[in-house]
């Protein structure tokens, strides 16, 4: 087997194992995904991204992405930044689109070093969260403990967002598989847990499905901003506080929700021959 390189990197401590397979096509099953992201035996990582060639020509990549868990989904905001970064550097351009199974994210480098990444439109209707059945998504009507009353929105993958008074007294870790896996989304949502502690300022955590707790989960913020916007609690310009840092998310008049925020590479490697199929 040739040798297969990769790039560890993160946002906010939300990890990524990056592997280039534009040239050489690099598939794994959701058993091959779930031991790379294991972080005893394999690289570990909350998601394994693969760069493949974009079928849009209006795109200069395109991001498969997998949970830790082997499963793909459509969308994750903070290795869209990563990703946009990589792409970038290799380019000279300050600017670049990334093609995901949840559509164009046009991307730029600002001069903070941060990238800003325009995820797309929000949406709120209750057939694209999606819901099993019809319903307010405004005020969901589901509970779980002391958890209950949240905003369902998507921004490329669905998300519950539930308004608190103190995010360190939820145990997220309990409450969250429980509300991931409630059959009131068909798809299974991310839950997050969000608290007001400034005029345009939220402190979040969020329980990502397939992934588990995060220290920063991108769309997380995005979803609990534009909750709390809906919810009358702030303005369209939010900073986000999560476990790892802060995220700036505006919300703009035209329904797109722009995320502003850091990037980093901790290492690159080379896979063991054992650990792909």
């Amino acid at each position: 087997m040739n040798p297969r390189s990769f790039v560890k990197m993160h946002g906010l401590g939300n990890d990524f194992v990056v592997v280039d397979a534009r040239r050489e096509p690099f598939v794994l099953d959701q058993a091959a995904a779930r031991a790379v992201a294991d972080r005893r035996t394999g690289v570990g990582c909350d998601q394994l991204i693969v760069l493949e060639p974009p079928a849009n020509g209006a795109a200069d990549v395109f991001m498969r992405i997998r949970n830790a868990d082997g499963g793909e989904v459509e969308a994750c905001g903070n290795a869209s930044r990563c990703v946009a970064a990589l792409i970038m550097e290799e380019t000279g351009r300050d600017r670049c689109t990334v093609e995901t199974q949840a559509g164009l994210l046009r991307a730029a480098a600002l001069r903070t070093g941060e990238i800003a990444v325009d995820m797309g439109e929000l949406r709120t209707a209750w057939r694209d969260i999606p819901l099993a059945r019809q319903m307010d998504t405004l005020h969901l009507d589901l509970a779980c403990g002391p958890l209950r009353d949240p905003v369902a929105v998507n921004i490329g993958n669905p998300h519950a967002v539930f308004f608190v008074a103190d995010v360190a007294a939820i145990d997220l870790a309990t409450l969250g598989p429980q509300l991931e896996h409630d059959p009131l989304f068909p798809e299974r949502a991310n839950i997050g847990v969000a608290q007001l502690v400034g005029p345009d300022r939220l402190r979040v955590r969020v329980w990502e499905r397939g992934v588990g707790l995060t220290r920063a989960c991108g769309t997380g913020a995005c979803a609990a901003a534009a909750a709390a916007h809906r919810r009358g609690l702030t303005g369209r310009k939010v900073e986000v506080r999560l476990d790892g840092g802060p995220l700036a998310v505006e919300w703009r008049e035209d329904g797109h929700m722009v995320m502003t925020g850091p990037v980093a590479t901790s290492f690159t490697g080379v896979f063991a021959d054992s650990l792909l199929p």
